[in-house]
């Protein structure tokens, strides 16, 4: 599997402006490269042939340009083969019913990257400091806020980067992409590659009840699923707030000038603050599910048709689903989870019992089934659909109604889904525990404890697990006694 390391850059002044000058110059060579693209046939092979020759002329290029010949060779060659990866990324837009063009050149504003591939680059100490060395650039200081793979240290095991990195004998350093953002901050993002295949997955016929979730995601309510968790959304509202006043600042600037150029960045921090909170929530809560159970089902929504239909497309966007349900994914790859994604076509409107649609507005947000009497929250009905879906996707279940009778035993709990809907059990509750964002933010989890926060596939801890009301009942009750705040709560099952 492939994984990227990102690392805060710190540049002194000197250095900025030779990141700024390296950065032109590829944008150049890009641009000339598209030009010279454009120029041969369709008939002369393929996008990646056709890239690859004028990837050769660069020797020839270098008698002339002499710009060229200030800028390390490896990372030459990756900026012409952009082109071929941007025509492929197209490609892949243009399957998906999306509009796209044609490539164009690329501005200054817009070319923000470039990447040193497979050599002209270590991690190194010098001056009592960790910098990246760079092959004709400089050696920049880096921030290591975590470990990176061995092998692109130096062998010298005095390097702080040394030190601090883990035993990795399977993982290769394959690139070193350097990219300055908006806020004119610079990265480097390493790209590993690691050798070790990620867990196998779990045979779905050894996967418990407890080991399954659906989850539903909203507005309101971000995620819903069925072990009677309801996760609060992010509340940016104050961020929101910053940000429209900097913008109408930046409207009243003289475009280009001075204060416009400063303001831009006050704007641009705004951004990367919310963008930033955004991914950080996404990110723990995603790494929760894909490690806390063995089989995620989610909805495959069309979120490009939700933002260009009329209303509501603000909400929309800043829940990015999308990014959540990718996340989701690539975790749940290497967790060895199974990931399932569902046709969400009436999911909240069918009856998660019996199988009856029912229509009810956007403002109901109970589910009450005229069929069979089974009453719910309209996202938890929605939750245990996905799941249902999920298993007859994978061959596990079938979605055929069986039963009319009450979904809820007298302890108040539901009945499993076997009895209605698919042969597996899940025993799920009726009560929901709403959770806010912030407990996922501070403690990387909705739920402190969780018997497989540890687990191995196959081999986790069975022990019995009580309802999320239960624990959050207890856990109250705990602190109170012990005087403790719940952010001094953080539990060594944190998910990051």
């Amino acid at each position: 599997m492939n994984y990227n390391y990102r690392y805060r850059l710190k540049p002194t002044e000197s250095q900025r402006e030779t990141l700024y000058y390296h950065r032109d110059t590829c944008r150049q060579l890009y641009n000339h490269a598209l030009y010279r693209f454009n120029q041969i046939p369709e008939d002369e092979g393929t996008v990646e042939q056709r890239v690859r020759k004028i990837r050769d002329e660069l020797p020839d290029l270098k008698d002339w340009w002499d710009a060229l010949t200030d800028v390390y060779s490896k990372v030459l060659q990756p900026t012409v083969m952009r082109i071929a990866k941007n025509i492929n990324a197209l490609g892949k837009l243009k399957e998906q019913g999306y509009k796209v063009g044609e490539l164009r050149w690329k501005s200054p504003r817009e070319f923000r990257s470039f990447t040193y591939n497979q050599s002209g680059f270590e991690l190194d100490k010098k001056s009592g400091q960790t910098v990246l060395s760079l092959s004709k650039l400089a050696d920049i200081p880096i921030q290591l806020h975590r470990a990176l793979p061995e092998d692109v240290h130096k062998s010298d095991s005095s390097c702080a980067a040394h030190q601090k990195s883990p035993i990795s004998e399977d993982a290769t350093v394959k690139e070193v992409t350097l990219k300055k953002e908006k806020t004119g901050e610079w990265f480097a993002i390493f790209g590993v590659e690691m050798d070790t295949e990620p867990p196998a997955k779990p045979p779905l016929a050894d996967i418990d009840p407890d080991g399954m979730v659906g989850i539903d995601v909203g507005i309101l309510k971000y995620a819903h699923d069925t072990d009677g968790t309801a996760v609060e959304s992010l509340d940016l509202l104050e961020e929101r707030d910053r940000l429209e006043r900097e913008q109408r600042k930046l409207s009243r600037k003289e475009y280009e000038s001075n204060n416009w150029e400063k303001q831009r960045q006050t704007v641009a921090e705004c951004h990367k603050q919310i963008k930033r909170k955004r991914r950080d929530f996404l990110h723990k809560l995603s790494a929760y599910y894909a490690r806390e159970y063995d089989l995620v089902a989610v909805e495959d929504l069309d979120v490009k048709g939700m933002l260009e239909s009329p209303g509501n497309s603000r909400n929309t966007a800043s829940a990015a689903w999308n990014t959540f349900t990718d996340l989701l994914e690539y975790k749940c790859k290497r967790e060895g989870t199974h990931f399932v994604e569902v046709d969400p076509e009436d999911t909240t409107k069918e009856c998660a019992s019996c199988g009856v649609k029912t229509d009810k507005p956007l403002w109901v947000r109970e589910h009450s089934c005229p069929a069979c009497g089974f009453e719910a929250d309209r996202d938890a009905n929605a939750a245990w659909n996905i799941l249902s879906r999920g298993l007859t996707d994978l061959g596990v279940g079938h979605s055929e109604g069986t039963s009319s009778e009450s979904p809820c035993d007298s302890d108040g709990l539901r009945k499993s889904l076997s009895d209605f809907r698919t042969p597996v059990e899940t025993a799920l509750p009726t009560g929901t525990a709403v959770v806010p964002a912030k407990r996922v933010v501070e403690a990387g989890s909705p739920i402190c404890s969780r018997a497989r926060s540890a687990r191995s596939h196959g081999q986790r801890d069975l022990r019995s697990r009580t309802t999320l009301s239960e624990r959050s009942e207890a856990q109250s009750a705990s602190d109170h006694s012990s005087g403790q705040s719940p952010r001094e709560d953080v539990s060594a099952s944190r998910v990051g």
